[in-house]
C-alpha cells in the first residue's frame, strides 16, 4: 500500500500546478482591476464634468484609441504571448526586446498620424484627437509590458506597472479638471501611462529596440498579421459603430452608449484582466493535456457569460439616485440600454472561451475567419438597429450580433481541435 508521505508526494505537483495557475490568474484579475479603475474614474470624469456630447466626443477619440491598440497587440504582443509564454528567460528577454520595439514604432507612427489628423480637423473633435496622437506611443509601450510580464508568468509585475499609472493619473485628473477641456483629459490619461511605461524599462531591464521591429514582424508574420487584421475586425467595427451612430443618432447617443458601458465597468474588469493570462493558460493547457483544453474553454467561456448576467441583473436593481450619482445626467439615457448590453457582453464572454483555444491552437485562419464574421455582425447589427429604432435599436443589434459571433467562435474550435487531432494521427501512423 501506498503510504500517505508518498500520497502527498504524488499529488504535490498537481496541486502545484493549480495553484499557480490561480496565481496568475489572481494576479491577472488585480492587474486589471487597477487599469479599470484608472479607465472607470477618467470616463466618470468626463462624463460628470462636461456633458453628454463632450463625453461623446471623448468616447470617439476612445473607440479610436481602441482601433490602434488592436493594431499594437496584434502585430507585437499577441505573437509573443502565443509563442513565448513560459519559455526561457533569455528566450523572452530578447522576444520583449523586439516585441516592446514593435509596440512603440507603431505608436510613433500612427501616433503622428492622429496629430495630423487632429490639427487638420479642428472644431470640438480635431483638438482631442491631436492630444491622442500624442500620447499613443506612451499608451501602447505600457500596455506591451502588461502582455510581456504575464507571458513570463510575473503577473505581479504587470499589476505595479497599473498602479504607478493611477497614482500618476491622479495629479494630472486634477489638472485636467480645472482645465475643463476633453483634450486636457486626454493628455492627463495618455501622459500619465508614459510615467508607467517608463517605468516597466526599470521594471523589466529591457530597453525597447525600434530598429529591430522589422525582425520581428518578419519572424512572426505568419500570427501577426493575421492577428492585426483579426484584432483591428474588434476594434474596428466598435469605431464604425460608434462613427455611424453619431451620424445617424447624434455625437450625444454615443456617449449614451459609453455610459451605459461604464456601468457594466466593473465587470468588464473581470473580463479583460482574464483575458490577459488567458491564451497563455490555454497554451500551458495545450503542451501539459491538449484533451483538456475543450474544457478549459468551455468554463472559461460559460462562466464569463453567467457573471455578466448575473451583474447585470444586478444594475437592474441600482436606485435611481445612486444611479444620478455614479453619472449624473448621462444615467437617465445609459440605464435604459442595461439590459441589451449586458446581453452582448454575455455573448462575447461566452465567445472568448474559444478565441482562447484558437490561439492558444495558433489557429489564426481560424481564428480570423470568426473574427471577420462576427465583426461584420457588429457592424450591420450595430448600425441597422440605429437606422430601425435609434440608440436602443443599435444595442439590441450588438446584442443579436455578439450571440451569432459566439456561434461561430465555438464552432471553429471544435473543428480546429479536429484537425489538430487527425494531424496527430497522421504523425503517429508516419514511421
Amino acid at each position: 500500500m501506498t503510504s500517505m508521505a508518498e500520497r502527498g508526494r504524488t499529488t504535490t505537483p498537481a496541486g502545484a500546478a493549480r495553484r499557480a495557475v490561480v496565481g496568475r490568474l489572481s494576479w491577472g484579475l488585480a492587474d486589471q482591476a487597477a487599469s479599470s479603475v484608472s479607465n472607470f474614474a477618467v470616463g466618470l470624469y468626463v462624463a460628470r464634468s462636461l456633458g453628454l456630447t463632450a463625453f461623446g466626443v471623448f468616447s470617439l477619440a476612445w473607440v479610436t484609441y481602441g482601433v490602434v491598440l488592436s493594431v499594437s497587440r496584434g502585430l507585437a504582443t499577441d505573437p509573443l504571448v502565443v509563442r513565448f509564454s513560459g519559455v526561457s528567460q533569455a528566450s523572452w528577454h530578447q522576444a520583449v526586446t523586439q516585441s516592446s520595439g514593435t509596440a512603440l514604432g507603431v505608436g510613433a507612427v500612427i501616433g503622428a498620424a492622429c496629430l495630423a489628423v487632429g490639427l487638420a480637423l479642428g472644431g470640438a473633435v480635431g483638438p482631442a484627437f491631436a492630444c491622442l496622437g500624442v500620447v499613443l506611443p506612451g499608451l501602447l509601450m505600457q500596455d506591451a509590458w502588461r502582455y510581456a510580464f504575464f507571458a513570463a508568468g510575473a503577473g505581479r509585475k504587470a499589476c505595479v506597472n497599473d498602479l504607478v499609472w493611477g497614482v500618476a493619473l491622479a495629479p494630472a485628473m486634477v489638472v485636467a479638471a480645472r482645465m475643463g477641456s476633453v483634450a486636457a483629459f486626454v493628455l492627463a490619461w495618455g501622459g500619465s501611462a508614459a510615467v508607467a511605461a517608463v517605468y516597466g524599462c526599470f521594471q523589466s531591464g529591457i530597453r525597447p529596440r525600434i530598429g529591430e521591429a522589422r525582425d520581428w514582424l518578419r519572424e512572426h508574420r505568419d500570427l501577426g498579421y493575421r492577428y492585426l487584421v483579426e484584432n483591428v475586425g474588434v476594434s474596428g467595427a466598435s469605431q464604425l459603430r460608434a462613427y455611424g451612430l453619431g451620424a445617424i443618432v447624434g455625437v450625444s447617443a454615443v456617449g449614451v452608449v459609453r455610459g451605459a458601458e461604464l456601468l457594466l465597468g466593473p465587470f468588464m474588469a473581470v473580463l479583460m484582466g482574464l483575458s490577459l493570462v488567458t491564451v497563455s493558460e490555454a497554451a500551458r493547457v495545450l503542451r501539459r493535456a491538449p484533451e483538456r483544453l475543450a474544457r478549459f474553454c468551455l468554463l472559461l467561456g460559460g462562466g464569463q457569460a453567467v457573471a455578466a448576467l448575473l451583474w447585470g441583473g444586478a444594475l437592474l436593481l441600482v436606485p435611481e439616485r445612486a444611479g444620478y450619482l455614479v453619472l449624473g445626467h448621462v444615467w437617465s439615457s445609459a440605464s435604459a440600454l442595461i439590459v441589451p448590453i449586458t446581453l452582448g457582453v454575455a455573448g462575447a464572454g461566452l465567445g472568448t472561451g474559444a478565441a482562447a483555444g484558437l490561439r492558444a491552437l495558433a489557429a489564426a485562419r481560424h481564428s480570423l475567419r470568426c473574427q471577420l464574421f462576427a465583426s461584420t455582425c457588429y457592424v450591420i447589427g450595430g448600425l441597422g438597429g440605429a437606422i430601425a429604432a435609434g440608440t436602443a435599436g443599435s444595442a439590441w443589434g450588438v446584442a443579436t450580433a455578439t450571440a451569432c459571433g459566439s456561434a461561430v467562435w465555438w464552432l471553429h474550435l471544435r473543428s480546429a481541435l479536429r484537425e489538430r487531432h487527425h494531424h496527430s494521427i497522421r504523425e503517429a501512423r508516419t514511421p
